[in-house]
């Protein structure tokens, strides 16, 4: 059994690591990789036998601001083994190889399970933490006035597309805890542009979801800093409530309440690093779109 990593320029390897991807996620990186969307902060490291990759556990090079201050945590993603060599600690010998190499590299690192985990990742050193999320008060909501919204893009209109991967590339601070390397996966998320969002007049993006009375605004994209009062104005739907995919800006609080993010899924915050206790201390989230 071999270890290999850092492999993704190497199409042969890439499509072995694909084949378990769609396995076990039923996605791969393909369409990512021929976008031009990878830009060598999606590290794999993957155990291989006999020409097949066995596990996986792939580190992801996350740089943020967090209320003003630079941050460079490892998030760890495609946590991933092939069902005929389960139970066998291959992902655990992998973490650990991971933890190793660059945990005094990095201000923490972490990852998102769910809780039937918890046992298997404190057995390697990990702890778990509560994030937060935050909806609109009742009193800020309201419709866009005066012919003033965001208006839906479309991926055929390739100046739109260049102008949106534009400002991902240079997107000011709009939040608490703002990814600032966000480029490769924003674009995993919305490379087709099926939830993006452009007011030509605040200059901005968003990407917007709506699930029955709930609106998700998942993610503010602009080159200079929007106001969320802006944001909120330019939103032309009707909604019951607006949950935001990304911490406020702290002096954007009092515009939202704050709660203690209750995935459905039961999907967890697990972290190394004193760093990372601030997350649940300074009621953060990362954001939705920034998970690997």
């Amino acid at each position: 059994m071999e270890l290999i990593f850092d492999y993704m320029g190497n199409d042969l390897l890439r499509y072995k690591l694909n084949d378990l991807t769609q396995k076990i996620y039923g996605f791969d990186f393909e369409s990512w990789m021929t976008g031009g969307y990878f830009e060598g902060d999606y590290i794999p490291y993957s155990f291989m036998q006999d020409g097949k990759i066995l596990a996986n556990v792939s580190v992801n090079k996350m740089h943020f601001i967090q209320n003003g201050v630079h941050k460079y945590y490892i998030q760890l993603g495609t946590v991933m083994t092939d069902k005929a060599f389960r139970n066998q600690g291959l992902a655990g010998k992998l973490i650990k190889h991971i933890l190793e190499e660059y945990t005094n590299k990095c201000d923490g690192i972490y990852l998102f399970s769910n809780q039937d985990a918890l046992g298997f990742y404190r057995k390697i050193g990990f702890k778990e933490s509560n994030q937060y999320q935050y909806s609109l008060k009742t009193e800020w909501s309201g419709r866009a006035e005066n012919g003033c919204a965001f208006r839906k893009t479309c991926e055929h209109d390739e100046q739109i597309k260049q102008k949106y991967m534009d400002a991902v590339r240079n997107c000011a601070v709009n939040s608490a805890l703002e990814h600032i390397n966000k480029f490769g996966l924003q674009m995993f998320y919305t490379a087709n542009l099926q939830n993006v969002y452009y007011a030509d007049d605040i200059d901005c993006f968003a990407i917007i979801e709506k699930i029955e009375g709930t609106l998700f605004l998942q993610s503010i994209i602009s080159k200079q800093y929007i106001s969320m009062k802006d944001v909120i104005s330019h939103i032309d739907a009707a909604y019951d409530s607006l949950i935001l995919g990304f911490p406020p800006a702290s002096y954007n609080f009092d515009m939202f309440e704050a709660s203690v993010y209750d995935d459905k899924n039961d999907t967890r915050l697990f972290y190394c690093g004193k760093d990372l206790e601030s997350i649940e201390k300074e009621r953060l989230i990362f954001p939705r779109l920034s998970h690997a």
